[in-house]
């Protein structure tokens, strides 16, 4: 048989205890292993990507088979970035009065399917299997099951000393410094032995199988009804996992195409798994539930406004409430004068107001009505994107020609690159600050993606006042765009210095025309000799974020030469929709194909390099997988 159809079989084993019953087929067994998420901590910090899933805080590995512990490694508390246990129930038994102790066992197999981590263990004739999955945000359930009866226990080890912990009835309750809680519930004939910071769970009798939750709190008041919650969970383990089945069936039948490549399908579902590997719950002052850029590093805790827009686009095809909850996020801290924060976290004296992001709030707000025809969230979306809209023309246009810049609330240009979301982009290396008003500064270059964007906002947004009743009467500023940035000469569209000339530097910003389709068909044609010139931007991965050929371009220079997927399906749409569809196509599968890691093991990263495929930067990264999505959604289509 083969080895991972037997795998698939030995799980789905675990779905019932009931002899002679068929479980329902999961259709995440077809893709075992979609990421490589083994790792055994030897401390409490560190790691480099981990399974959780329904927004939990809370995640796990595998271990690793040379460092094998008897049990999923974990938790670990992704807010605060420390690992609870480096396995909190590790799995023995006791035979004739010896103990067999966890780490006498071998592994057999270890795997991470979508939506749930599975391994299997034996030591002489036993063999243990075990299933983690997520029931909700706060809540995972482990399930643990031998052919044979065996007189069962548990154990672990706590590994910070400033937790504090007890037992509370069933439960072992680890008390987090900074207000959450962890906890692991038993079934009711456990005997829980907690000695300090080591515990072991033994039972009364043998048994076949053994069913634990573990749980992770975002503060001490939610404990008591949490528990509660968990100690119910436990008996109802069989229907449990038929939800997560259905779940997760539901899932992939969402967002895979019948008529693509297997190793295409690959890609879409590690994408889809590395989004909801970073959807977050709402905590604290994240006051709805979220999206990270990637939960694998420490600096992105947080919810960004240019990500959330491209997420929510791929979201909304699989989980629609996530993606309008990404959203609504973003406005719950919009100030008065209409402005959208470029992060926010779950501090929310962190969020940081010193500048914006490119406006594609209103494309993702009208992308989640175009998949699921909800007018109630554009009529309550629709006033907050107006005044966004409005917030650029009042505090970006520094000479009031109804042309706008980026530009920072306190003056200064790390701030105001940031908001261009290219944050070293080599068309800013000139570019310098002007005062427009009190606290409203722009850089002296007018931006043609930025005023692109604009000009597809309000496209949207008129559709949209059509759709809840609303008039709209914000001028149409798109017929000058097309000629205001378009170099004749060049046959590109550039930015422009205020009352000046192009800021030649060819880049991404100046195939985003086409992808708002503000471009004329002549004009598309011209950009489109640019973007085919191998020495430009048909580089072996395709749309770089520099010309190569332009005199600082640097694979490995964050916004100065390396591909970014985000410009790389702006590219790829745009001329898709002027009618190159086999040139779009042609991209797509070097995109595809030529990305290292990308059809294995290894996640999806932030950047890569343009001339080899080679990873850069923060990995299992959420707008890269969104926009694999799109363009695999998009692939082949006219």
């Amino acid at each position: 048989m083969n080895k991972i159809l037997w795998i698939g079989w030995a799980v789905l084993s675990l779905v019932s205890c009931r002899p002679g019953e068929i479980p329902k087929s999961e259709k995440a067994f077809e893709y075992p292993d979609i990421l490589n998420i083994t790792y055994t901590p030897d401390h409490s910090k560190g790691g480099k990507g981990w399974y959780t899933d329904c927004g939990a805080w809370m995640g796990f590995t595998l271990p690793e088979a040379e460092k094998f512990t008897n049990g999923f490694c974990g938790p670990f508390d992704l807010d605060n970035r420390r690992w609870i246990s480096r396995s909190l129930v590790q799995v023995g038994y006791v035979e004739n009065g010896k103990i067999i102790t966890p780490d006498m066992f071998h592994p057999d197999s270890l795997v991470y399917f979508p939506g749930q981590l599975y391994m299997e263990s034996s030591i002489a004739t036993i063999s243990i299997r075990q299933r983690l999955f997520f029931t909700d945000k706060n809540h995972a359930l482990l399930l643990c099951q031998s052919d044979e009866e065996i007189d069962w226990f548990f154990e672990g080890s706590i590994w910070g000393e400033d937790y504090k912990n007890e037992v509370i009835n069933q439960s072992l309750v680890i008390y987090l410094p900074r207000g959450e809680v962890a906890a692991v519930t038993f079934e009711k004939d456990a005997e829980i032995m907690l000695t300090s910071s080591v515990y072991k769970a033994s039972f009364s009798k043998l048994a076949r199988h053994h069913i634990a939750v573990f749980s992770f709190f975002n503060k001490q008041e939610e404990l008591q009804q949490g528990l509660e919650k968990a100690e119910a969970l436990l008996g109802q383990s069989q229907h449990l996992q038929e939800q997560h089945a259905q779940r997760w069936n539901t899932y992939l039948e969402r967002i895979l195409r019948t008529d693509m490549p297997a190793s295409y399908n690959q890609i879409a579902v590690k994408a889809m798994v590395t989004l909801l590997s970073n959807w977050r719950s709402s905590k604290g002052d994240l006051l709805h539930d979220g999206m990270v850029p990637s939960h694998a590093v420490g600096y992105f805790v947080g919810f960004w406004a240019w990500d959330t827009w491209k997420q929510a686009v791929a979201t909304v095809r699989f989980e629609p409430e996530l993606a309008k909850n990404q959203i609504r996020s973003m406005f719950d801290y919009q100030d008065e004068a209409g402005m959208i924060a470029d992060c926010i976290y779950s501090d929310k004296r962190e969020n940081n107001y010193r500048d914006s992001k490119p406006p594609l709030a209103a494309w993702s707000v009208y992308e989640v009505f175009r998949e699921t025809a909800d007018t109630a969230f554009v009529r309550e979306m629709y006033p907050k994107l107006l005044k966004y809209y409005r917030w650029w023309f009042s505090y970006r246009d520094h000479n009031g020609n109804g042309i706008c810049e980026f530009g920072s609330t306190d003056g200064t240009e790390e701030a105001a690159k940031w908001e261009s979301g290219m944050d070293n982009a080599v068309r800013f290396d000139e570019a310098k600050m002007v005062k427009n008003r009190e606290g409203a500064w722009s850089f002296n270059q007018e931006s043609v993606d930025l005023n692109a964007y604009l000009s597809y906002e309000h496209r949207l947004l008129k559709q949209m006042a059509a759709l809840v009743g609303e008039r709209f009467e914000e001028p149409d500023r798109t017929e000058n765009l097309k000629t205001y940035f378009f170099d004749e000469e060049k046959g590109y569209f550039f930015d422009k210095v205020l009352e000046g000339d192009f800021v030649r530097v060819e880049g991404p910003e100046g195939w985003t025309p086409l992808w708002t389709e503000i471009a004329t068909s002549e004009q598309a044609g011209r950009v489109m000799k640019i973007l085919a010139d191998t020495n430009k931007f048909s580089t072996y991965i395709p749309f770089p974020t520099l010309a190569a050929d332009h005199p600082k371009f640097l694979p490995g220079g964050y916004w100065r030469g390396p591909i970014w997927l985000d410009q790389v399906y702006f590219g790829i749409s745009g001329i898709r929709k002027y009618g190159y569809h086999r040139q779009a196509d042609y991209y797509t599968d070097q995109v595809f194909t030529r990305l290292k890691g990308l059809s294995g093991k290894a996640p999806i990263h932030e950047n890569y390099d343009t001339h080899d495929g080679s990873v850069l930067k923060a990995p299992h990264f959420s707008w890269s997988a969104a926009h694999l999505l799109m363009l695999y959604w998009e692939y082949g289509r006219k």
